[in-house]
Parts: C-alpha cells; sequence; structure tokens
C-alpha cells in the first residue's frame, strides 16, 4: 500500500475557514436513548419508503417500520423497540414536508425475532451479499442518501476498475468522518474489503483531505495488509473537494461526462460512513439504525461527536450538549455550505445527517440580494465549470432553453457561487428551483414521447 499526493486539482473551489478544531480532537460518544423518535420516511433519494406498520403497533429494534416503494428507494428500520405512537405528515431535517412515524422508546432497547442477521461469510455469493445490503436500508450517508444496493449493482458494460473511498469530508465545521476513520479504522478496512470484492476487486484510492494527518495515519496503519493495488491520497484541503465529481477527478483524472455517472468512467465512490454500514450489515447482521455526526457551531455550548439512532430529535442533542451559549441566529442539519436551515428541532436525525450546526448572530449576516454585477466571480470559483451568473438570472426569468443549454443540471449546490457573490444573489436556491423545473419539463417530454409513440 502506498500514500500519496493526489496528482489532479478540479477546477474552481474556495477555502472558506474551517471551523474543525472545534470537534477535530473530541472522540465519539453515543447518545443516551431518546424517549420519542421521529423517523422520516423520505431519508433518501427516491421515492418515499412504504409504511408497514400501524399506530400502537409494538416492535423491536431492527424491525422493518418501512418497505421501498421503487428501485430507488430504501428499508427503514425501528431504531429501538417501543410503540409506534402516530403516522403522519411532519416537517422533515430536509426541510420539507413528508411521511414520519413518531414511536415512544420502551427503554429496553431490545431486538426484534431475526435481528441482528446472521453474519455472511466471506464466500456468499454476490446477490446475498447485494441483498442483504438493500435488506439494511443502507444509503449513501455523505448527504445524497443514494440506495447502497443500486450503486453497487452496476450494469455489466460498466465495469468498475476504481473504488474511491470519501473521507475528504471538505465542509467546514464537520468532523464525524475525521472521528470514523482515527476510531474505526479497522473496521473500515472490513467494509473496504467487502465492497472492492463485490465489484470484482478494483483499484482502491482512500482520499482524505490535509488537514486530517490523525485520520491519514490511521488509514495508513489500517489498510497496510489489504493485498492488491490500494493507495491513500492525500488532496490538499479545498472546498467542495469531496463531491464525487470533483473527487473522481482529483484521485484520477478522470472527468464524469454532463449527465453521466461515476459508472460511466469506471469509477463506484463510498463514502467513509457508508462503508462501514456495509460492513455492519455483511459481518455483523446489523440494519443502518443509528449514525455518527458532528453537534457543533460557536452558539453550542458542549461541541461534539455523537453516535446518534435514526430518528433522534434535534432538541435532544442540543440538550445532551448542554444546551448553547448564546441565542443561535440560525440552526443547520449538515455543515455551512450544503445544509439545509432546520425549520423545527422536533424534526429527527435522518440517514443522512452529517452534522448540526447552531451559528451565533455574529456569524449569520444578513443582506439584501442586487442585482447581477457582471464580475464574474462565480464563473472562477464553480467546480463544475458552469456559469452561475447566467443560470442565475436565466432561473429568474424562466427561461428553460437557456437553463438547459447552460447545462443547469449539472450544478451540484455547492454554494461557492453564492459565497463569493458579492451582490449576495441567492444563487444556490435559484439552481435548486431551475432544476427541479428543468426535471420535471424532461420528464413530461418524455412521458409525452412515450404516449405518442
Amino acid at each position: 500500500m502506498k500514500t500519496r499526493a493526489a496528482p489532479y486539482r478540479c477546477a474552481g473551489g474556495l477555502h472558506p475557514v474551517y471551523h474543525k478544531s472545534l470537534t477535530a480532537a473530541a472522540a465519539t460518544i453515543p447518545l443516551e436513548l431518546p424517549s420519542t423518535l421521529v423517523i422520516s420516511l423520505a431519508q433518501h433519494l427516491g421515492a418515499p419508503a412504504r409504511p408497514l406498520v400501524k399506530k400502537n403497533e409494538t416492535v423491536g429494534r431492527g424491525q422493518p417500520l418501512a418497505e421501498p416503494a421503487g428501485f430507488i428507494s430504501a428499508w427503514i428500520h425501528a431504531p429501538t423497540s417501543g410503540k409506534i405512537k402516530a403516522i403522519d405528515e411532519q416537517w422533515t431535517a430536509a426541510g420539507r414536508r413528508a411521511t414520519v412515524i413518531t414511536m415512544e422508546s420502551d427503554g429496553e432497547d431490545r431486538w426484534a425475532d431475526g435481528y441482528p442477521q446472521p453474519p455472511l461469510p466471506a464466500d456468499a455469493d454476490r446477490k446475498q451479499q447485494i441483498d442483504r445490503v438493500a435488506a439494511a436500508g443502507i444509503v449513501g450517508m455523505g448527504g445524497a442518501g443514494f440506495p447502497t444496493h443500486v450503486k453497487l449493482s452496476p450494469p455489466p458494460e460498466k465495469a468498475i476498475d476504481t473504488l474511491i473511498i470519501n473521507g475528504a469530508e471538505c465542509e467546514p465545521y464537520l468532523t464525524a468522518d475525521q472521528r470514523m476513520m482515527v476510531e474505526d479504522a479497522d473496521r473500515l478496512r472490513q467494509g473496504i474489503d467487502r465492497i472492492r470484492r463485490l465489484l470484482g476487486t478494483p483499484a482502491v484510492r482512500i482520499a482524505i483531505e490535509d488537514n486530517k494527518p490523525d485520520a491519514v495515519k490511521a488509514i495508513q496503519q489500517a489498510l497496510s495488509s489489504l493485498d492488491g493495488d490500494v493507495e491513500v491520497m492525500v488532496l490538499p484541503s479545498a472546498y467542495p473537494q469531496g463531491a464525487e465529481k470533483q473527487l473522481i477527478y482529483s484521485v484520477t483524472g478522470r472527468e464524469v461526462p454532463s449527465g453521466g455517472l461515476p459508472m460511466d468512467v469506471g469509477t463506484l465512490v463510498e463514502n467513509v460512513g457508508t462503508t462501514l454500514a456495509v460492513a455492519d450489515a455483511l459481518d455483523s447482521g446489523l440494519p443502518l439504525t443509528e449514525r455518527v455526526m458532528t453537534a457543533t457551531g460557536d452558539a453550542l455550548s458542549q461541541p461534539a461527536n455523537l453516535r446518534v439512532r435514526i430518528g433522534t430529535p434535534f432538541d435532544k442533542i442540543i440538550e445532551h450538549c448542554g444546551g448553547t451559549k448564546t441565542p443561535p441566529a440560525k440552526v443547520v442539519c449538515g455543515g455551512p455550505m450544503m445544509g439545509t436551515a432546520l425549520p423545527s428541532l422536533a424534526a429527527g436525525v435522518c440517514k443522512t445527517t452529517s452534522g448540526l450546526l447552531l451559528m451565533p448572530q455574529d456569524t449569520v449576516h444578513f443582506f439584501e440580494s442586487m442585482a447581477c454585477i457582471r464580475c464574474g466571480r462565480c464563473v472562477n470559483y464553480c467546480p463544475m465549470r458552469l456559469m452561475p451568473c447566467t443560470l442565475s438570472e436565466g432561473g429568474e426569468a424562466e427561461d428553460d432553453e437557456l437553463l438547459e443549454e447552460y447545462r443547469i443540471l449539472d450544478c451540484i449546490e455547492c454554494g461557492s457561487c453564492a459565497y463569493v457573490c458579492p451582490a449576495h444573489r441567492p444563487m444556490v436556491q435559484h439552481m435548486k428551483n431551475s432544476k427541479a423545473r428543468i426535471a420535471l419539463i424532461r420528464r413530461e417530454r418524455e412521458l409525452t414521447k412515450q404516449r405518442t409513440s
């Protein structure tokens, strides 16, 4: 196994103040089991899951609460044992309303019959292992939430020759991935070995930014026993280095084509947390019922890295961290660049929740948006080589032809353009709204084509 600097630099990007020192050295601690859990059925990319339980039903930990509602969907399991109190529509951590199961813990944390499942041997066939990953409800835990079993099942013509483990964690404030690499490096090695065998033993690249030397050292030691083409790639700290397409280019020099997927260039990217969840599912038979996240920010009394059950209300996390030392002006689910302002602290942690950020008044700036001044900064900093200024104005004008011509769907919503905009234009909101509209137009166009064919 070798360690070397990443050979390529992705376009654009910036260097925000990282604020990682608040929790970078804080060992992960388990959060006590809350009395109430709030479990969204829309905590993954694709169709929300369908509920399998009813109000007042008693469930055990690991019992399926909801089943996939389509090919791109995921199972959701009970985070503990207790009783189903309600199934209704509520605000979620994603900032939108969705069906939510509220359950009351019985304090016993009793596993349901049949859980944990028996470990799968290393020589189990590919279908058995993919089915186990699917049944465990594992999704991309870096934020995207794409169902992992789908990602691990590329079509035969899309051979994967490089597996990239994403330990970049480029968002400011967040350190959960860093702590997982430091504390669970051996289990991470097991997950990497499982995934690469599923994919036919491709080359392995573990990508870590250079502001995490403790993680680099831990991974070097843990992976030294792995056979084959395995390298730790040290990346210069930059945002959004950890975005999938940017990471692929930094590590391999390959560019994912517009509208394409990593498999189109022979790569597959998995987040550190996702890789650990795969190890848990295959080696210990555990469904995804908990995750590691960072609770941080200058308004929080005791920033920490926490292992929490899915569905834990955010107000319980704040309470565990000693409450606030100053009133927060903004509470964000995730990091400051790509996170979502929480509509309610009663919402529950999702599989994709990487952090909780409490920002005091002096770090939150209020401003009024102005017209674009044509400075071009957003173009220089865009990691996707787009023209955010043009796309922003096209979105305001609902000029759908322009938006498609200038590749609006390639925007990764990283927020770099908004961060550097002197006119304080709400670029990310423009991009999200425009992308949703163009995606809808394309679906309607495809449906019309199917009806007339």
